[in-house]
């Protein structure tokens, strides 16, 4: 069956609505690297994963891990959209007693795989359960989102080295390449380029797509592994912010929930975007 791209692209739409909703109900969450990444979420949860909402431990499901778990609410919202938890418990986010905390907790959520947060580990959960599924001769596939600030943290290159060694060709990193991190600019704070190279000297298969054109997005994840014996790595080119005009590009909306007339906008702009639908 082909790939519905438009009902995706209207999905990716609709997260970005509840990232925003949820961002001004709640008064606290990280927005720029949680709009960035709608396509990804949208792709993985209605086209990409298999998943069962009503069963989330099924042993045989995909898995999924956020590295830049910073970015929850976009998961979060994923989550909801495709029927893992409700929207009354969406719109708890980060109040007292809630379980959807600022970074995901695989304890208390279902559909989260790993409690990520401290930036450059959730790599290395993939890893282990791609290297388990090899093990075990299960055919399930693991994703793993990261960000482009935190390939700047070691570990991330040591687990890109351990998953070659390993030919882990069940396993595929996307990179949310907005190239913006919290204190600025990547390239300003520490630079990545040649990025795609690096990952390729670690004896990885690399493409590089528009990570907000729905059907490079699909394409790419429905062709890996790009080299078999080999792990694949996207880089998916995005805009910080995307969707939300003063959040686009800056570092600025890194974190925080707009308040006020700048809310107003933001949640005017998400909804114009799914009206023409």
């Amino acid at each position: 069956m082909s790939t519905d791209i438009a009902a995706l692209e209207t999905k990716a739409k609709e997260i970005r609505k509840w990232i925003v909703e949820t961002l001004v109900t709640c008064g606290a969450g990280h927005a720029g690297g949680a709009l960035s990444s709608a396509e990804i979420f949208a792709a993985l949860y209605f086209d990409i994963l298999r998943v069962k909402p009503e069963d989330p431990c099924w042993p045989d499901r995909d898995r999924f891990i956020l590295s830049k778990g910073h970015s929850s609410i976009g998961l979060y919202s994923t989550l909801f959209l495709s029927g893992f938890i409700s929207k009354e418990q969406l719109l708890t986010f980060r109040q007292n007693g809630s379980n959807l905390s600022g970074h995901p907790d695989m304890q208390k959520v279902p559909g989260v795989e790993m409690s990520t947060g401290s930036l450059g580990h959730g790599l290395s959960a993939g890893i282990g359960h791609a290297l388990s599924g090899k093990m075990d001769k299960k055919d399930y596939r693991v994703f793993v989102l990261v960000g482009d600030g935190e390939s700047q943290e070691g570990s991330i290159w040591e687990s890109a080295m351990f998953a070659h060694h390993y030919n882990l060709d069940n396993l595929t990193v996307i990179v949310d390449r907005n190239g913006i991190q919290i204190d600025g600019f990547t390239e300003d704070i520490m630079s990545l380029e040649p990025y795609a190279d690096k990952w390729r000297a670690f004896g990885w298969a690399v493409r590089e797509i528009n990570g907000h054109d729905m059907k490079q997005v699909v394409t790419a994840l429905k062709e890996t592994p790009f080299t078999t014996g080999k792990p694949s790595v996207i880089i998916a080119k995005t805009t910080k912010g995307k969707g939300v005009s003063f959040m686009e590009n800056t570092n600025q909306w890194h974190g925080g929930a707009p308040k006020g007339e700048l809310a107003q906008k933001a949640l005017a702009e998400v909804n114009a975007a799914l009206s023409k639908v």
